[in-house]
């Protein structure tokens, strides 16, 4: 067993015992007295803590923005930590984000501006002169309560105007990063602490199924993006903890002939290129899951693995017939993911057994399919409610097959098949889709709370069909050059 290495900034830390809840932002503000990084809110949504990872995928080094607060440090084994701090060391001067921001007035009061600064960084890194909206999209995980985000999008296009790209030490040193983060990477299992304090960062995918078999009331913990918040705000024992989240093989993508498979590992951010591309109607909804810090760190497996009713993947993917992989051991078996979720805090899942993959088959010729999320407000939101809808019309003009699935509206992610009943057999026409409206109360009775009423979910729920019925027929657009 091997200790758990990373590297801050320019540092080489190495780390025997640590608490499984010991977040990086603790780690930084209180262990290393590196205070540039702000708790604003503990839960991934504020910003003020961004920082960049830096991990080694397939031989590349790629930097993402995080959020530390809902980063453990026992996700960190074998990757590069870069804080505000790195930026510009003392006495040197400003790096070129920081120059723009200061000298188009990006700031007031200067809390979350540290993690504004990070998130344009990684996106002067990958796009020196970006546009307005690339800047926006950037700092949709980022709330500044002070400037508004003009003066902060004109910094973001400047950026450039202040230094090169290529002679940021982060890609100047590249080369010689990669070097040092292989060589922590022994292939060794990293298994620190006892008790509820031990962490383990299997190497392989078997050395999970092993552990996990061993220790299955350990904590599977991949992007943290929800586990960080029972922790942050539930102040909840995690350990055993065992960190699945840079594991080679759950980190595959494979376009096969009939269907897209995605390790359990694989970000939002991964998998974005791969299912815009086979599935270009989910666009809206990929960008519109958290911010990047969310996407970044994020998994598919995981939204899928904890049976949350509100998780944005579930009801797109159960409309599209994706079946998902489980493992226990050298076993595996395939379950239907509308047939995962079980229960409200229960799913289909064995002790010891773990999501290994998900599979999702193409959509066929001829059926229409869409997803709708509706939020308080449009970026990074939880979902009051998210529908997805996928029918097939044949040449009679008859619903031959529909599907629909919500999440957001029962205990579970849940089918609507007195809907989808509804539908069958009848005339994909305005009146069918009104004298199916009816069913929505047959298949869900959902709860009042602080996103939505349960009168307003149910007149939502209703009112997407509608919108999917005038999308596909093009009576919406229709209607729209009438007006106008």
């Amino acid at each position: 067993m091997a200790p758990l290495r990373f590297i801050l900034n320019d540092e080489d830390v190495e780390i025997a015992d640590i608490k499984a809840t010991e977040t990086l932002l603790d780690y930084l503000r209180l262990t290393r007295r590196l205070r540039g990084s702000k708790e604003g809110c503990a839960e991934g949504d504020c910003g003020a803590c961004t920082v960049l990872v830096g991990r080694l995928r397939g031989g590349e080094l790629r930097y993402e923005t995080i959020n530390a607060c809902i980063c453990f440090v026992g996700m960190l084994h074998g990757a590069h930590v870069v804080t505000i701090e790195h930026l510009s060391p003392a006495p040197g001067p400003l790096h070129p984000v920081q120059q723009a921001m200061v000298d188009f007035h990006g700031s007031q009061c200067g809390f979350c501006t540290p993690g504004i600064v990070m998130s344009l960084y990684a996106l002067w890194m990958q796009t020196p002169r970006p546009s307005a909206r690339q800047i926006e999209t950037a700092l949709q995980g980022n709330l500044c309560r002070c400037t508004g985000y003009r003066p902060i999008i004109d910094a973001g296009k400047a950026m450039s105007d202040f230094g090169k790209v290529s002679a940021d030490p982060l890609v100047a040193h590249r080369e010689a990063m990669i070097a040092r983060l292989g060589a922590l990477r022994d292939g060794k299992t990293v298994d620190i602490g006892e008790g509820k304090n031990r962490v383990i960062v299997p190497a392989t995918a078997d050395d999970l199924a092993t552990i996990y078999a061993e220790t299955p009331t350990a904590t599977l913990v991949s992007g943290a993006t929800d586990v960080g918040l029972w922790v942050t705000k539930f102040m909840r024992d995690i350990g055993p903890m065992i960190y699945i989240g840079d594991i080679p093989e759950l980190h595959s993508i494979e376009a096969g002939e009939g269907a897209l498979t995605l390790g359990a590992a694989v970000s939002y951010t991964q998998a974005r290129e791969a299912m815009v591309r086979h599935f270009p109607q989910l666009t809206e909804l990929w960008d519109r899951i958290g911010g990047d810090q969310v996407r970044n760190a994020g998994t598919i497996g995981a939204n899928i693995a904890n049976g949350s009713p509100i998780g944005d993947t579930p009801p797109p993917l159960i409309a599209l017939g994706a079946h998902i992989t489980l493992r226990k051991g050298s076993s595996r078996r395939q379950v239907k993911l509308k047939d995962y979720f079980i229960a409200y805090g229960k799913q289909d899942r064995q002790p010891g057994e773990f999501v290994e993959s998900v599979t999702i088959p193409y959509l066929p010729a001829g059926e229409q399919f869409a997803c709708y999320k509706i939020t308080k407000r449009r970026d990074e939101d939880i979902s009051a409610l998210c529908g997805a809808f996928r029918v097939f019309v044949n040449d009679d003009g008859l619903v031959g097959m529909a599907r629909i699935a919500f999440g957001g509206m029962a205990a579970t992610p849940k089918r609507a098949k007195a809907v989808e009943e509804a539908l069958l057999g009848k005339s994909w026409t305005e009146a069918t889709i009104e004298a199916a409206l009816p069913a929505f109360a047959a298949d869900f009775q959902p709860l009042t709370d602080m996103r939505a009423s349960k009168e307003y979910r149910l007149l939502a729920a209703q009112n997407l069909l509608r919108r999917f019925f005038l999308e596909t027929t093009g009576a919406g657009e229709r209607l729209e050059r009438a007006v106008a």
